[in-house]
């Protein structure tokens, strides 16, 4: 349903038959953007989807159209926000930022080429379609990222532990929010090059956030401080 509100082609649409509710409104958009609809049954559906998760719908689409760190970082009326993904591997974490960065008005998404999630039907999927609505660019690595973002006068921002009270940073401005890995956090290297490193507050027993949940906290923070 996401995919057809773009611009971008999809080749043909899979559906169950007998469609109803949600998918006969996916039936009617289709067939108003003049795309291919056939209908199959759960078994067809079944082994066309990765692991038999389809809910009655499956998109044909080309391969995803990355985009350029240029484009994130052209100039715009108002301030800038970008989401720089270190060594985030997980798809349903990877997929959930997605969700999080275009939910919270994200111009884009940065992730290295190498050791990260990737944009799959997986991670479409899990960000319920966000991932259709958001730019997201592939750089070689963070730290080139981060350099080129501060070329670019943005403030870069780790969110780790042991950095300044989240609450206390102006998030006004041009800002690159750094979300880290599942495991190994964001990198030492990255952290030195980073502006500051911002903290949420933890009053409970367990040290850590999940990637994502951490992201959501911190990303609406930048949008209280910016309405």
């Amino acid at each position: 349903m996401e995919l057809l509100k773009t611009e971008k082609e999809v080749d043909k649409i899979l559906l169950a038959k007998g469609a109803e509710g949600s998918l006969g409104r996916i039936f009617a958009m289709a067939r108003e953007k003049k795309v291919r609809v056939q209908f199959a049954d759960a078994k067809a559906l079944d082994r066309e989807s990765e692991g038999g998760r389809h809910q009655g719908v499956i998109a044909y689409v080309s391969e995803y159209a990355y985009a350029d760190l240029s484009e994130l970082l052209a100039p715009k009326e108002g301030a800038r926000f970008i989401v720089v993904c270190d060594g985030v591997e997980d798809v349903h974490n990877f997929g959930s930022i997605l969700r999080v960065a275009e939910c919270a008005g994200a111009d884009g998404v940065i992730i290295p080429k190498n050791k990260s999630a990737q944009v799959t039907g997986a991670a479409v999927r899990i960000s319920e379609g966000a991932a259709n609505h958001i730019r997201v660019a592939r750089v070689p690595g963070v730290n080139y990222a981060v350099d080129e973002l501060k070329k670019n006068g943005f403030w870069v921002y780790a969110l780790e532990a042991d950095g300044e009270d989240i609450y206390s940073a102006d998030l006004t401005g041009d800002i690159a929010l750094v979300v880290g890995g599942e495991n190994s956090g964001v990198g030492a290297l990255t952290k030195k090059k980073c502006d500051k490193i911002l903290s949420l507050p933890l009053l409970g027993k367990v040290n850590s956030l999940n990637a994502s949940v951490a992201l959501g906290i911190a990303a609406y923070e930048a949008v209280r401080q910016r309405r």
